[in-house]
């Protein structure tokens, strides 16, 4: 057994019962708050074997199956290139994500797998209280997809997953600083115009993520340089964007992990400017 996970295990014996998914929320956080992207790349596998035996203590913990999705969503977004392992990984999110949903509300369970309109019909019945597991849920559906790109039947539920993101949009903007908008703006730009991509919608979203992070997430930038400045050729836009990024400080709160690796990107893209545009 490795140092980090006797460690880990040290840590878990003096939360008592009931103190699983505070513990579990609290390792999670603590990943992303490290400036060293290579640090967390080494010990996260730890944290997953850790989540996977915490869940399966208590497989009905909807806080622990919302960490664990969360948790094995990120690692393999970030950190894992081999596609079999991706896809591997990314399933292992969406099915915690799913339980978790299911755990919330009996009514959710395998809502995913609806015929559209009765998809959308379910989505119109949930509140503000839902956004937090729903946008998990489509979260991990979304890198589930992403490590499925050259599989239509996979890309096909991409349209499932924005309508998600428009409803938590639709009932709480604010959540994790707008994250959702940072999605549909992907999703709006992943296309040029030509094939039923829309930038000016792809704009407005990353637009409203950065006044909802009031630009603290990074990725935002980096998103919008990559997706949108780059789809319209506006060297102008991409550039500021970038350079923006590598002149603001990476610490913030749960964002200092991904504004590291976003200030990575950022040096990446403007390295490669020159032969892009």
């Amino acid at each position: 057994m490795t140092r980090p996970l006797l460690a880990l295990l040290a840590l878990l014996s003096l939360a008592g019962c009931g103190g699983f998914t505070a513990v579990a929320d609290n390792l999670t956080d603590s990943l992303l708050e490290q400036t060293d992207p290579e640090t967390v790349e080494a010990g996260a596998p730890a944290y997953l074997l850790l989540i996977d035996g915490l869940i399966r203590d208590d497989p009905h913990d909807e806080g622990l199956l919302r960490a664990g999705s969360r948790l094995y969503a990120a690692y393999a977004g970030v950190f894992v290139r081999d596609n079999e392992r991706a896809r591997r990984l990314t399933a292992r999110a969406r099915n915690y994500a799913e339980r978790a949903l299911c755990e919330h509300d009996g009514d959710l369970c395998g809502f995913w797998a609806l015929p559209i309109d009765g998809y959308r019909a379910r989505l119109a019945t949930l509140d503000a209280d839902d956004v937090p597991v729903l946008f998990d849920a489509a979260s991990a559906w979304a890198g589930w997809i992403q490590a499925r790109a050259s599989d239509w039947g996979a890309v096909a539920e991409l349209p499932k997953v924005r309508t998600a993101m428009e409803r938590v949009v639709e009932l709480d903007e604010h959540h994790q600083d707008g994250a959702a908008h940072l999605y549909l703006g992907i999703m709006s730009t992943l296309l040029p115009p030509a094939l039923g991509g829309k930038p000016d919608t792809g704009r407005a979203h990353f637009e409203r993520a950065l006044e909802l992070s009031q630009g603290r997430d990074l990725r935002v930038k980096v998103e919008y340089a990559r997706r949108y400045a780059r789809l319209v050729y506006d060297r102008p836009l991409h550039d500021r964007l970038l350079n923006e990024v590598l002149a603001a400080p990476v610490e913030a709160p749960g964002l200092t992990l991904g504004n590291t690796l976003a200030q990575r990107e950022a040096r990446a893209l403007l390295k490669s400017a020159d032969s892009y545009f």
